[in-house]
């Protein structure tokens, strides 16, 4: 399957009058053109975990915002995104800082400053490229007094490491969308099912069903109570049948940063 794609930019203010996703395709109930509805208040469970992801791209001088959610671990300090969210143009943002449970514009679970983050290697070293996308997800840890993560929040998602080729029907996509019919500062949500997308390395998962707006960037794809994915690209504007692709948690790039991350906040929490 050709994808022709572009990476979501969590500071861009995107127009989709344009944009849709065909009404038989759409899943979510009350879904809207692009198959996104917001979520009921208040936020529980998976949704109280979702927030919001911000840093300072200092050579731009502009603030982005992508989605997080929190990823259960031993340290019970880490947050799951895109890595394109936290390598900004290729450079690593600053002043980043979890805002988990993100609801118009208020934290009600606080901020946490980031202060570790991990990419695949490659994400560091190469120009964007679409090859680059079944490695398009970060890991970030937080800390913020002495209570770890999960405390405030609860306990985190479990990845869910599908192998490549893994067919999925009900995903829930979660977001804050941004640009014209969305304040960016409410979560939203789209129900999809997923198939391959590519066959290099892990592959990555592709919903039709779903055509996730800018500011939609590292938002999780839960299945079953676990995170299968993160929202990394879409179709171009305009592509009238628009479509989301998936980072999967698949494949030992991930297994091997998830363990590492893990292992690295826990040393930090014990020093």
């Amino acid at each position: 399957m050709a994808l022709s794609l572009v990476l979501l930019d969590p500071a861009a203010v995107t127009e989709v009058s344009h944009r849709y996703v065909p009404v038989p395709r759409v899943l979510t109930p009350d879904g809207d053109r692009l198959g996104y509805a917001p979520v009921p208040r208040p936020y529980t469970g998976a949704r109280r975990l979702t927030g919001v992801l911000v840093g300072h791209d200092p050579v731009a001088r502009r603030d982005v915002a992508c989605g997080g959610t929190v990823i259960g671990s031993r340290s019970r300090s880490l947050v799951l995104t895109a890595a394109h969210c936290l390598y900004h143009d290729g450079r690593l943002l600053r002043r980043l800082a979890f805002l988990p449970g993100y609801d118009r514009g208020r934290p009600p679970l606080g901020v946490w400053p980031v202060v570790r983050t991990w990419v695949p290697a490659r994400w560091r070293s190469r120009p964007y490229s679409p090859e680059l996308l079944p490695y398009d997800v970060g890991l970030v840890g937080v800390a913020s007094g002495r209570r770890p993560l999960e405390a405030v929040t609860g306990r985190g998602l479990s990845p869910m490491r599908t192998a490549r080729g893994t067919e999925l029907r009900g995903l829930e996509l979660l977001g804050y969308p941004a640009g014209k019919g969305y304040p960016g500062t409410t979560m939203y949500r789209c129900l999809g099912d997923v198939v391959e997308g590519v066959s290099e390395g892990p592959g990555v998962m592709v919903t039709r069903n779903c055509h996730a707006a800018a500011g939609g960037s590292g938002g999780p794809a839960l299945y079953g109570g676990a995170v299968a994915g993160v929202v990394s690209s879409s179709s171009p504007l305009s592509d009238a049948k628009g479509y989301t692709v998936l980072t999967r948690l698949g494949g030992r790039p991930f297994q091997r940063m998830f363990t590492r991350a893990d292992r690295e906040m826990r040393r930090k929490a014990a020093g």
